[in-house]
């Protein structure tokens, strides 16, 4: 496998922990896209290798020395980590963004609630109050917030169950409704898989599903 700047990964054993890592061409890494990328790859190599359990190290951290490393980490959090592979043993995570499309969503709205409808073109073309303004703009607001979480009820029901912890992020831009990471059984991806697919055709165009079914368990390797 190769790291960043193209240098071979190599491994390094520390008190029973085993390292993976690369030797740094530069000073610091900027967080680019290339070089997270690059980072998150060789996780995946490895697990793909047959190194299931792993605990992602924080990206573009740069060491000059090992000792450093027993004084700072494997030292005082010796318990920590333990217990931090034994909880993941056996697990993998997976996550699900799921994004739509804001104007389809109003249009379909409209389409769908008459009354709604009725009264957004009564007041179209008016010069309308500021009170008037308010009370359209929260009623579709609240029927907007409805559509969105019963889709996301629906993939929760379907998909929280097969999940032995599940981690709810903040959704990156405003298309995106849910950003999750689920921490489930290693050997029960496919099932999940076809569950992220069903979720997919119920939901037909209205949706787009981006489903990462292999990535470094950076949300549930978490030191207290």
């Amino acid at each position: 496998m190769q790291g960043l700047d193209e240098q071979p990964v190599q491994a390094h054993n520390i008190d029973g922990f085993v390292f993976l890592y690369s030797e740094a061409q530069q000073k610091r890494y900027l967080s680019s896209r290339k070089n997270l990328l690059g980072h998150e790859r060789v996780l995946e190599q490895a697990m793909e290798s047959g190194y299931r359990t792993l605990l992602p190290l924080q990206f573009g951290l740069v060491i000059h020395d090992w000792e450093s490393v027993r004084e700072q980490l494997t030292v005082p959090k010796e318990n920590d980590l333990k217990q931090l592979f034994a909880k993941l043993e056996g697990y993998r995570e997976v996550s699900v963004k799921v994004l739509w499309d804001q104007s389809s969503e109003l249009e379909q709205l409209m389409q769908e609630n008459a009354a709604l409808q009725a009264e957004r073109d009564r007041l179209e073309g008016k010069n309308l109050s500021m009170d008037q303004i308010v009370k359209i703009g929260q009623a579709i607001e609240r029927a907007i917030a409805a559509r969105k979480q019963a889709i996301i009820g629906a993939i929760q029901e379907t998909l929280n169950p097969l999940a032995i912890e599940v981690i709810e992020n903040d959704p990156l831009g405003e298309d995106m409704i849910y950003n999750t990471a689920y921490l489930i059984p290693w050997d029960t991806e496919p099932h999940f898989s076809e569950q992220v697919e069903a979720l997919d055709r119920q939901f037909d165009s209205r949706l787009r599903i981006r489903y990462n079914h292999l990535t470094a368990p950076f949300n549930f390797a978490q030191l207290s």
